[in-house]
C-alpha cells in the first residue's frame, strides 16, 4: 500500500498546456464541447502526454461483502442476497453485465466478505436467464475474502486495521492485474445488502455534514426503516468518533471490506496513472477516504454520475468534481459509471480524430 500511495503525483502540466493548445486548434468553436475539453485536457495530464491513450477497453470491478450493521435493521432485503447477486453476476444475467455488453467492457467479480456461499470461480460460466450466450468474455470471479462480513459496527469496530489493510491491498492488486491485461479506464461496482448505511457514515465522516444530510433510501426503504438507519449512523460514530485524518481507522471503524478494497482500486489506477471512473455512493465514499490517504489521487477520478443518493452528491462536492451524467440511478454494481464510459472516452476521442484548422483547410475567425 506504501509504494502504490509513494507512486501517485500531480498532473503533468506541459501535456495539460499541449492538450490546451490543440483543443483551440480543433474545427469547433473554442469551449464548445463545454465539460468534456476540460475532461480531456485533465487526462492529458494524467497521462502525462497529449493526447492521452484512448481510455477503453474499460473494466469493471464489482467488490462483493457482506455487513454486520444488517443486524440493527437498516434494510428489509436478507443478507443472503449478496451471494445470490454474485452469482448472479457471474452468469451474466445482472444490470450491469448488460451494460458491459453494450460497452464492450470486462466484469472482474470480487469476493471480499462474502458472508454466504462458498464461492468458487466457475469453470465453465452459466448462460445468463436472458439467453445470451456468456462467451470468452464472460465474467470472472477473484476469490480474496478477508473475512465473512463486518462486525456490527453498532457494537464494536467493523473490521481491524489489519482486515483494512488486506481489503486495501486486494483492491490494488485487482487494479493492477486489469492494468496489466490492457485495461484502458477502470470502473468501479460494488455490491453489499445493507452497504449504503456504512457509505454514508463514511461520507459523515470524510465530509463532516450530519448523518440525516448524507443518508439515503438505499434499496428503497420506508420511513421506519429510513430514519432507524440514520439513528444507527449516529450510534456507530458516536460510539467509535473516528478521525477523518486517520482514513485507514475511519475504514476500520465503520467501513466495509468493499469499501477498503475499493480505497485500494482506486489507488492502483492513481499509481498507474489510469482513470478511475466513479458509480455510486459507495464508490464515493471510498474515493473520499483514497484521497485522504493520497491527495493527488483526486486527480485520476472521473465521477460517472450523480447518484439520487446525498451521500453521494455531498462527496462529488468534496471531492471537486462533477458527474458526466444524472440519471437518478442508485443501483449501483458500476451501471451509471458504464453509462458515462462513452462519453468519457469520446472526450479523448476528439483530440485523436478532430483535425485541426490548418489540416482541414478550414479558416478561423
Amino acid at each position: 500500500m506504501e509504494d502504490t500511495i509513494a507512486a501517485i503525483g500531480p498532473l503533468d502540466e506541459t501535456a495539460m498546456a499541449a492538450a490546451r493548445a490543440l483543443q483551440a486548434r480543433l474545427t469547433k468553436p473554442a469551449g464548445s464541447l463545454g465539460a468534456l475539453e476540460d475532461l480531456s485536457i485533465r487526462l492529458a495530464g494524467l497521462a502525462g502526454t497529449c493526447p492521452p491513450p484512448l481510455p477503453e477497453p474499460a473494466a469493471v470491478a464489482v467488490f462483493a461483502g457482506d455487513h454486520g450493521v444488517h443486524a440493527q435493521g437498516v434494510t428489509p432485503w436478507p443478507q443472503e442476497v449478496t451471494a445470490q447477486m454474485v452469482a448472479n453476476f457471474l452468469a451474466g444475467g445482472a444490470v450491469v453485465n448488460a451494460f458491459a455488453r453494450q460497452t464492450g467492457a470486462t466484469v472482474t467479480v470480487v469476493d471480499v466478505g462474502v458472508r454466504h456461499g462458498p464461492l468458487t470461480p466457475r469453470e465453465t460460466p452459466h448462460e445468463p436467464a436472458t439467453g445470451v450466450p456468456a462467451g470468452p468474455g464472460a465474467p470472472r470471479l477473484v476469490t480474496a475474502n478477508v473475512r465473512s462480513g463486518t462486525r456490527d459496527m453498532t457494537v464494536e469496530p467493523a473490521l481491524t486495521g489489519a482486515e483494512v489493510r488486506r481489503a486495501v491491498e486486494v483492491g490494488i492488486r485487482v487494479a493492477g492485474e486489469l492494468c496489466d491485461a490492457g485495461a484502458g479506464i477502470l470502473v468501479t461496482g460494488d455490491m453489499g445488502i445493507g452497504n449504503t448505511t456504512p457509505a454514508a457514515a463514511l461520507v459523515a465522516v470524510f465530509t463532516g455534514a450530519d448523518p440525516a444530510e448524507v443518508t439515503g433510501r438505499g434499496t428503497g426503504v420506508d420511513d421506519v426503516t429510513y430514519a432507524r438507519k440514520i439513528e444507527v449512523i449516529r450510534r456507530a460514530l458516536a460510539r467509535h468518533r473516528p478521525d477523518p485524518a486517520d482514513p485507514l481507522g475511519v475504514l476500520a471503524a465503520v467501513g466495509g471490506l468493499e469499501h477498503a478494497a475499493l480505497v485500494g482500486f482506486i489507488l492502483g489506477g492513481a499509481a498507474r496513472r489510469v482513470p478511475v471512473l466513479l458509480d455510486g455512493v459507495n464508490a464515493v465514499a471510498a474515493a473520499l477516504a483514497a484521497v485522504a490517504l493520497a491527495p493527488d489521487a483526486v486527480h485520476a477520478l472521473v465521477a460517472g454520475h450523480r447518484s439520487a443518493e446525498p451521500g453521494a452528491r455531498a462527496g462529488l462536492l468534496r471531492l471537486g468534481l462533477s458527474p458526466v451524467i444524472d440519471l437518478g440511478l442508485r443501483l449501483g454494481e458500476g451501471t451509471g459509471a458504464l453509462l458515462a464510459f462513452p462519453v468519457v472516452a469520446a472526450a479523448v476521442r476528439v483530440l485523436h480524430e478532430v483535425a485541426t484548422f490548418d489540416s482541414a483547410g478550414v479558416a478561423e475567425k
